[in-house]
């Protein structure tokens, strides 16, 4: 009698379990909490949008979709409409350019959630979708950028955080387009295999590709999802299989997504200055000092910062590069002896101290070269719980200031809460459009959960 055949058992690979994740996870998941939190992001990244309009990479990036076209599905913030991967990339490389929206801190791993708004803003309004929609899709992508941080990061490799963040993007589109479980999956393989991005990025003299990285890759990973929706397959091994995330970048490692919640939005943290993230506390501390001490930059004979070894590494002259020669805005916003000495000058480090005619000032320049950067094994013990650093300002006149600091206003310590939020909506964009459409806007982003997500874009589409 002949057998029956053997039944095949599906192998139930990280990028399902992340899929069943996306798919199952509801608006009602949100903590109240978590809901007031992410209301700020959303706000503290259009914020950037509107205040990045100006910018001349911006303005190339205009030119390229406008030149490229694409059908009129989703609104370009400040006018304008286009496919749904273009609006990823601009709206997105908006949100990113200043480098001052939020930003994560794992251990040895640091990402940018809301780089992934642009993105997953497009998608819910293609789909027509509510904005409590909008919001859970947001909120997912948070959660799976921020995890991957925790648990498997690259920096240490050799590849950009962009490389998390493609699975973010995917998990994030995926979600507002109310794409199923199958369909998710394929998202996530195509985007994760799709973009490996590597940390020169990040490193040496620093280019426009430093603001542009992130949009980019949601252009790609965003233009991925629409095809699995349109029943494109990808390796859904991505994660553990053969030449996969493992076993070539990250290592192994383990997610219980069955077990997730979308709580890691409350442990971003928000930017008060225009600076790379790990310099908050550093910019905080000299500010205080100065005004404490009321001393002035032509008083100052050295300036010596210990601070932890993410931040030496990173914008003081650790692995990825000298940071005394500053000539480029991107150059400018990750070098902490340039931050240091702008606000000791300037009292305010804002994007109008990233103007080429700020960065090349000779005041600027000479200090910047009186300032060393210092790791502290101490410090360093203390990140990412605590963001420390200790300031010694030595004066011509024998004096010497000290000053140390663990945080700073936006810090998951400190919250920044919702008014001092819209003080910095309001400075990056009262000079972009009239008060009225700005505080709709607001009223809009505050009242997101109540209503459609093409009520927002529409307001956006005014700027």
């Amino acid at each position: 009698m002949p057998t029956a055949p053997r039944k095949r058992t599906e192998l139930v690979t990280q990028a399902k379990r992340l899929a069943s994740f996306i798919v199952k996870t509801s608006y009602d998941d949100m903590t109240e909490a978590t809901r007031k939190d992410l209301r700020i992001r959303i706000l503290d990244a259009l914020g950037c949008a509107i205040g990045a309009l100006d910018q001349e990479p911006i303005r190339m990036i205009r030119a390229q979709v406008e030149d490229f076209g694409g059908s009129h599905l989703c609104a370009l913030i400040g006018g304008g409409k286009t496919s749904p991967d273009r609006a990823a990339l601009y709206n997105g490389a908006l949100v990113r350019y200043l480098d001052f929206n939020d930003s994560f801190l794992a251990k040895h791993e640091t990402c940018h959630p809301s780089d992934n708004l642009g993105a997953v803003l497009a998608a819910a309004e293609y789909a027509d979708r509510h904005g409590r929609d909008f919001m859970t899709a947001l909120a997912i992508a948070y959660q799976t950028q921020c995890r991957l941080s925790e648990v498997a990061p690259v920096r240490a490799k050799g590849f950009d955080h962009t490389t998390q963040g493609a699975y973010a993007v995917a998990a994030g589109v995926s979600k507002a387009l109310g794409l199923d479980k199958e369909k998710t999956t394929n998202a996530l393989a195509i985007g994760g295999t799709a973009f490996n991005a590597l940390r020169v990025t990040r490193t040496g003299a620093l280019s426009n590709w430093k603001g542009l990285a992130y949009p980019n890759m949601a252009f790609g990973v965003t233009h991925a999802a629409f095809l699995a929706m349109r029943g494109i397959t990808g390796p859904s091994e991505v994660f553990e299989g053969n030449k996969g995330f493992m076993d070539a970048i990250s290592g192994p490692f383990e997610i219980d997504w069955s077990h997730e919640d979308l709580e890691l939005v409350r442990r971003t943290i928000v930017k008060k200055y225009n600076a790379e993230i790990h310099s908050q506390s550093t910019i905080e501390g000299i500010l205080e000092l100065k005004r404490e001490k009321l001393f002035e930059a032509a008083d100052v004979e050295r300036i010596v910062i210990e601070t932890f070894d993410v931040a030496y590494n990173i914008i003081g002259g650790g692995e990825e590069g000298a940071k005394t020669e500053v000539r480029t805005k991107e150059q400018a916003d990750h070098s902490l002896n340039y931050m240091v000495a702008v606000a000791v000058l300037d009292g305010r480090v804002m994007p109008e101290q990233y103007r080429e005619e700020r960065i090349k000032s000779r005041d600027v320049q000479t200090l910047l070269r009186k300032i060393s950067v210092a790791p502290s094994n101490e410090y360093s013990k203390s990140f990412p719980d605590e963001m420390p650093c200790r300031i010694t300002v030595s004066l011509l006149n024998g004096d010497v200031l000290t000053k140390e600091i663990s945080d700073y206003e936006g810090f998951h310590t400190h919250p920044m809460t919702w008014d001092t939020a819209l003080k910095k909506f309001d400075y990056l964009c009262r000079d972009k459009s009239d008060s009225s459409l700005l505080a709709e806007i607001v009223h809009a982003i505050q009242d997101i959960d109540a209503i459609r997500v093409r009520d927002l874009t529409q307001l956006l589409s005014q700027i």
